[in-house]
């Protein structure tokens, strides 16, 4: 098996015991990446080869002189997402205002990163300021679909989810605000975790109490990949104060089974939610995997009006978004070069008043506390990852759905808000493939802060898919 076909934990596994050197890996995925990145345009800023040639000859010298503290990510390249601050390299946001900006200082997640030894060799490529599941920007360009390269590669973490199904990275970093990790995740025939809230702590921040609905975390072609991710990018940090404590590894006793454990399926939510053909039944495939591995599987209501979330939704979205351009467009001559939607949303936040934003909250509170009483009856609950297929690329969003037509441009990702809006953590396992061979994900929904139970889930799922992970990219 060639390097860049090695999962991240074998991959690791093969330079701790220098069967494989790590400029051997490095020259591999760089000439991985010269060949496919033309076509998907999935890897931004790039750094120059030589450098990271040199890079890899000092993790090589580490393991020489028999450095028994090198942490898991030893040598691998990893490009970091295009929202998350690296020191010395471009973090454009893919904004042409940010065209060139250069941080002085890593975010933590790639900290941490960092000093368990990977390599950074570039960013990952995202819609502007990380908005709409879609991504392309005026600085980059479009990156597309691992298995159709006319179409959408999903987003935000759109780069970073191709980049590791075309196997240009062993492993990806993320982030999800609106399905970021799950969305591209199931795009592209990866697994996509949204953490629950806290368990990555997001550093720099301006403000470390109110915008919890994003958080970073990992992707992985395997359960075990990312979980041993999020074993590296989760943990406290005292400036984050709603950070969660430290917990024993991820990636330990992931193949504890499933036996016994009941999933409650959503589906389109009483038909609430329109989907387009086969995405349903597709899902429903999965869970019946699901269920010979031991799970019980049982149609549900989610019980709990679904027009009164995404009412609640959209404040806080257009709330927090606004938050994030506003110092941007205090210039108006920039509101040229930002893009409608991010002006759309920070526009209609303007009439936003104090006690709108607390009814949200109050609301938000509600749907957690009644997710809590369905977690009585149900250990996970399941939705698709998203309500249409990879569509072109050359759109912005669809702007219908099996006849219904959406009234935001981003109402097509609807069916990804309930595990954010409730903090909840939450996998996107590959469910199979539609029309033309396009991938869709499955969402699993696991209890609070129950990260651990629901990757050992996620594991049965892959142990039992076989035939979904063997699917590959063509290129």
């Amino acid at each position: 098996m060639s390097i860049t076909e090695l999962g991240a934990s074998a991959l690791s596994a093969e330079i701790r015991s220098r069967r494989v050197s790590c400029r051997e890996v490095m020259q591999a995925f760089l000439a991985r990446i010269a060949a496919l990145n033309p076509v998907h345009n999935a890897i931004v800023s790039l750094r120059d080869g030589d450098a990271l040639l040199r890079e890899a000859d000092a993790r090589d010298a580490e393991l020489a002189r028999g450095n028994v503290a090198i942490g898991w990510m030893h040598g691998l390249p990893q490009a970091i997402k295009d929202i998350a601050p690296t020191a010395g390299l471009r973090t454009t946001l893919g904004s042409p205002l940010l065209r060139d900006a250069v941080p002085a200082h890593d975010g933590l997640m790639v900290q941490r990163m960092k000093a368990a030894g990977c390599i950074v060799i570039g960013k990952t490529n995202t819609p502007e300021f990380g908005l709409g599941s879609h991504t392309f920007n005026e600085v980059f360009g479009v990156t597309r679909n691992a298995f159709d390269a006319a179409k959408s590669a999903g987003g935000s973490s759109g780069g970073a989810a191709v980049a590791l199904a075309t196997r240009m990275l062993p492993v990806a970093d993320g982030s999800d605000f609106m399905g970021s990790l799950r969305n591209p995740a199931g795009w592209n025939n990866v697994f996509g975790l949204r953490p629950s809230q806290g368990r990555v702590p997001l550093w720099p921040a301006a403000d470390v109490w109110v915008t919890q609905l994003g958080t970073e975390g990992p992707m992985g072609r395997s359960v075990e990949d990312l979980a041993r991710l999020l074993d590296v990018q989760a943990g406290p940090d005292p400036r984050v104060p709603l950070s969660l404590a430290a917990h024993a590894s991820f990636a330990d006793g992931l193949r504890a089974g499933c036996a016994g454990t009941r999933v409650g399926w959503l589906a389109d939510l009483d038909g609430h939610l329109p989907f387009e053909p086969g995405i349903l039944a597709v899902c429903e495939q999965a869970l019946r995997r699901l269920q010979g591995a031991g799970c019980t599987i049982e149609p549900t209501a989610l019980g709990h009006s679904p027009a009164a979330v995404w009412a609640a939704w959209l404040v806080w979205r257009r709330w927090l978004v606004a938050g994030r351009i506003a110092p941007l467009v205090a210039d108006p001559a920039n509101r040229a070069l930002i893009k409608p939607e991010a002006l759309w949303e920070h526009d209609q936040a303007a009439g936003l008043s104090g006690a709108q934003v607390l009814q949200a909250s109050e609301q938000r509170s509600a749907f957690h506390q009644h997710l809590l009483g369905l977690f009585e009856r149900f250990d996970v609950l399941a939705l698709p990852s998203a309500q249409v297929w990879p569509f072109d690329a050359a759109l912005r969003w669809p702007s219908h759905i099996n006849g219904v037509e959406m009234d935001t441009y981003h109402r097509w990702m609807e069916v990804v808000i309930y595990a954010t809006f409730a903090g909840l953590p939450c996998i996107s396992v590959p469910a199979g493939f539609g029309p033309g061979g396009l991938p869709m994900g499955l969402q699993l929904i696991g209890r609070p802060q129950g990260d651990a139970a629901l990757l050992r889930l996620a594991q049965a799922y892959e142990d039992a898919a076989p035939d979904v992970l063997s699917v590959r990219p063509s290129a």
